[in-house]
């Protein structure tokens, strides 16, 4: 049988390796920074890396025997890690609402792409709500899919809110919501 037609333990572990996904019939809000990283990234992909890796497997083929050629067995791993990333950012692109943070109207509630401080047992911490594939949680950068930012929408300064946690639910009281341009 051809290997093509046979799935082996590699190609089910880069699977398990996806990005998270956006909830049923859900929208790709984005801010202007995440969605050109997006396209920079896709163009980096499409422009440079890729015709690289062609270039070698395609010198690595010439060279004779495939079965033991390290250059063409790993350019090919890489071409299809590339191919599989490309398609994920063709759909997260084709999906995407760009919304700006500095076009909101109702600057006292929280929506989409505010930067929120909270009051947490006497700690002040700040979030800004941003698109799933610019989550960054250590930077301070939540999805609008967490449960965090999901309590934190549509409250205004002085609310509290409830946020479930494994720990138990934590209540939060907002101190200050602004629209920044992020980076």
């Amino acid at each position: 049988m051809s290997k093509a037609f046979v799935r082996d333990d590699a190609d089910e572990q880069e699977d398990d390796d996806q990005p998270p996904t956006l909830p049923a019939g859900g929208k790709n809000y984005t801010t202007p920074a995440g969605y050109a990283r997006l396209q920079a990234e896709f163009n980096h992909l499409v422009r440079v890396e890729r015709p690289q890796v062609v270039n070698v497997v395609s010198w690595a083929a010439g060279n004779g025997d495939r079965s033991e050629n390290g250059d063409y067995i790993y350019g090919k791993k890489r071409l299809r890690e590339i191919d599989r990333r490309l398609r994920f950012l063709t759909k997260r692109i084709e999906q995407a609402v760009v919304v700006d943070p500095l076009q909101q109207d109702n600057t006292e509630q929280v929506f989409f792409g505010a930067t929120v401080t909270v009051l947490d047992n006497d700690s002040e911490f700040t979030y800004s709500i941003v698109g799933l594939d610019e989550a960054e949680p250590g930077r301070g950068r939540i999805s609008w899919v967490s449960p965090l930012a999901r309590a934190l929408l549509k409250a205004r300064e002085g609310d509290s809110v409830r946020v479930p946690t494994p720990g138990g639910v934590r209540e939060l009281e907002i101190i200050a919501v602004a629209y920044l341009a992020l980076d």
